[in-house]
C-alpha cells in the first residue's frame, strides 16, 4: 500500500487514483485530527499534510476539496504559517476554520486585525444566509458554536459576503459563492459545535458534490487488490502478530491478499493477557488458516526484566528482545521480502508536526529497526485508518467482533502495567485481576463503550485486614478511560456498584492484592499507560 513515510502526514496513496480526497492542510491546531474524523463520519475520505506542503505537491495530490485547519498564530506573527496564494486559483473548494478563515482574509486582501478580548467558549451562530457552508440551516436560526480566537476579521475580500453572525464576530461565517471560497471563525469539528457536522456536511456534497463512498468494505477491497499488486508472485510476506485489533487486521487482510506467501510470528514474551496465547493461535490457525508461528520466549524475556524498573529501560529491553526472536524466525522463510505492521493513522500523526519532531510519546511503536536490519520492505495497509475504522474494515473482512472490539494493548504488554519489578509472580497477580476486571465490564455491558480499560499492579504495600488477620500486600489500580482515539482521553465514570464488585472480586480472588483504587486522570496531563 503506502511506502514508509513516518513523518506526520500521510503520502498520496497508491491504492486508488482516481478516489476522491479532501486534503486538510495543518496550521498547528490542536483540532486538526478532529475535521479529518469528521470528514471521514460524513464516509469521505480526506488526509492531514502539513501547511508547509509545497504547491506542486499539493496540486499534484489531485484534492476534490481544501480544508485550511485552525492554529495557534496570527497571520500577522513573524514566521507566521501560510501557504501558496496560488491555491486559491486551482478551482476547488476550500473552507478555511478560525485560523483559516484569518489566513484566506489576509491573502485575499481582506483586514485581520486583534481582537479587543480573547473569544473562548460556547456563542450563539445566527444564520443569515442559507446558502454555501450554511445550506443545511434555515435562514434565522440560531445554533451553538465554540469559538477560540484571539484576532478578528475587520474587512472582507472582495467577492465575499456574511453568511452568519454572532453577538461578538460579524464576520462568523462567510463565502465566496463564485470561487467557492468559504470560512467559519468558529470551529465546526469539536463536539461542542453540535451541528458541526451538517456544515461540514453542505460543504463536502452541497459545496464540493462528493459522494459518501468511503466505506470498510471498500477500503478491504482496494487494500487487498495494492497488496496483490505490490507483493511480487514468488516473493513472501511477514507479519509480527500480537493479538491486538491492529496487528490482527492487518494480518487477516494481507493474508487475503498473499495466502500462503503470508507468514505470521507470534512472540509468547510472557507478558500477554490471560488467555491470550490460546485466543491467538485457535483464531488465526483454526478460523483463517493463517501460517503462524507461536514462539515460546517467556524465559528469555523474564530474564532480561528482572531487576528492570524504569519504565524506559523495560521498553528498550523488550524491543530489543522482540527484534531478535523476531529477527531469528524471520530468517527461516525463504523469500520474505515484506513486513506487515498495523501503523495506524494517529501513529503517523504523533509522531511529528508541521513545525518539527515533537516529543516521543510512544517508543516501543511496532518493531523499529528491523525492516533496515533484514532488508524488508514495509506494508503498513492501516497507515490511513483511525481504530474505530480499523475496527469497521475488521469486521468487513469477517473477524469476530470480540477480537476487533477489543481494547488497545500495548507493545510492551503487561510490564508496563506491572509498575516496578517484573516478576513471573507479580505478572500472574495482573492477570487475575485484569481479567476479573474485563469480566465484569462485559457483564454489565460496559466493555464497548470504554476505549481502554485495565488494571495496573503498584510497588506500594499497604495495611489491609483479611478474616481477622493483618495483611501487607500491593496495591491494584483500575484504568478505565472514553476516548476517540487515544490521542486524548478522559476518566470513564464507572457506576459505583460496577466498581464495587471488581474491587471485591480482585481482593478476594487474587491472593497479593488488598487494596483497590480508581484512576481518575484524564490525557493529558496523564497518559493513558501507567508507564
Amino acid at each position: 500500500m503506502l511506502e514508509p513515510n513516518h513523518q506526520r502526514y500521510a503520502t498520496p496513496s497508491a491504492m486508488t487514483p482516481t478516489r476522491e480526497l479532501v486534503l486538510i492542510l495543518d496550521f498547528g491546531s490542536q483540532y486538526t485530527q478532529l475535521i479529518a474524523r469528521r470528514v471521514r463520519e460524513q464516509r469521505v475520505y480526506c488526509e492531514i499534510h502539513p501547511c508547509t506542503l509545497s504547491f506542486e505537491s499539493l496540486k499534484a495530490l489531485g484534492a476534490q476539496a481544501i480544508i485550511l485547519s485552525g492554529g495557534p498564530s496570527s497571520v500577522y506573527d513573524e514566521g507566521a504559517p501560510t501557504i501558496d496564494p496560488r491555491v486559491f486559483e486551482l478551482g476547488v473548494p476550500v473552507l478555511g476554520i478560525c485560523y483559516g478563515l484569518q489566513l484566506i482574509a489576509h491573502l485575499l486582501g481582506g483586514v485581520v486585525e486583534p481582537a479587543t478580548e480573547r473569544e473562548y467558549g460556547a456563542a450563539r451562530l445566527t444564520i443569515d444566509r442559507s446558502e454555501g457552508v450554511l445550506r443545511r440551516f434555515h435562514e434565522g436560526e440560531s445554533v451553538d458554536v465554540w469559538m477560540s480566537h484571539g484576532d478578528r476579521i475587520a474587512a472582507l475580500p472582495d467577492g465575499f459576503s456574511v453568511l452568519g453572525r454572532s453577538d461578538n464576530t460579524l464576520f462568523c461565517a462567510v463565502g465566496d459563492a463564485k470561487r467557492h471560497i468559504y470560512g467559519v471563525q468558529f470551529h465546526p469539528e469539536v463536539v461542542h459545535t453540535p451541528r458541526g457536522s451538517d456544515l461540514l456536511a453542505s460543504f463536502l456534497f452541497d459545496v464540493t458534490h462528493l459522494t459518501p463512498s468511503w466505506t470498510a468494505t471498500s477500503f478491504t477491497e482496494d487494500a487487498i487488490a495494492e497488496v496483490k499488486r505490490r507483493v511480487g508472485p514468488n516473493e513472501h510476506a511477514i507479519c509480527g502478530l500480537s493479538g491486538g485489533v491492529d496487528s490482527s487486521v492487518a494480518a487477516v487482510l494481507c493474508h487475503r491478499a498473499l495466502g500462503d506467501r503470508l507468514t505470521c510470528i507470534f512472540v509468547d514474551n510472557g507478558l500477554l493477557r490471560a488467555g491470550e496465547v490460546e485466543q491467538v493461535s485457535s483464531t488465526f490457525r483454526e478460523n483463517f488458516h493463517v501460517n503462524l508461528i507461536v514462539v515460546d520466549a517467556r524465559k528469555l524475556f523474564l530474564t532480561a526484566l528482572a531487576g528492570v524498573t524504569d519504565p524506559e529501560q523495560k521498553r528498550k529491553t523488550i524491543g530489543r528482545l522482540f527484534i531478535e526472536v523476531f529477527e531469528e524466525q524471520a530468517k527461516k522463510i525463504q523469500n520474505a521480502s515484506y513486513l506487515v505492521q498495523g501503523t495506524l493513522y494517529p501513529d503517523v500523526i504523533e509522531s511529528t508536526s508541521f513545525k518539527g519532531p515533537s516529543a516521543v510519546i510512544k517508543s516501543h511503536h511496532n518493531v523499529g529497526g528491523l525492516p533496515e536490519r533484514m532488508k524488508l520492505k514495509l506494508i503498513e495497509p492501516l497507515r490511513e485508518l483511525f481504530k474505530d475504522e480499523v475496527r469497521s474494515a475488521g469486521e468487513a473482512l469477517g473477524i469476530a467482533r470480540e477480537l476487533v472490539g477489543r481494547h488497545p494493548f500495548p507493545g510492551p504488554g503487561l510490564a508496563i502495567r506491572c509498575v516496578g519489578e517484573v516478576t513471573e509472580p507479580r505478572l500472574a497477580t495482573l492477570r487475575a485481576a485484569d481479567a476479573i476486571a474485563m469480566e465484569e465490564l462485559r457483564e454489565a455491558g460496559l466493555y464497548d463503550s470504554i476505549w481502554q480499560a485495565f488494571c495496573a499492579l503498584l510497588p506500594v504495600k499497604t495495611v489491609g485486614v483479611m478474616g481477622d488477620a493483618r495483611t501487607y500486600e500491593e496495591v491494584c489500580a483500575l484504568r478505565c478511560v472514553t476516548s476517540v482515539d487515544g490521542m486524548t482521553a478522559d476518566w470513564s465514570q464507572l457506576p459505583y456498584e460496577v466498581m464495587g464488585r471488581i474491587s471485591t472480586r480482585i481482593m478476594n480472588e487474587v491472593r497479593g492484592i488488598n487494596r483497590v483504587v480508581y484512576d481518575i486522570s484524564s490525557k493529558p496531563p496523564a497518559t493513558i499507560e501507567w508507564e
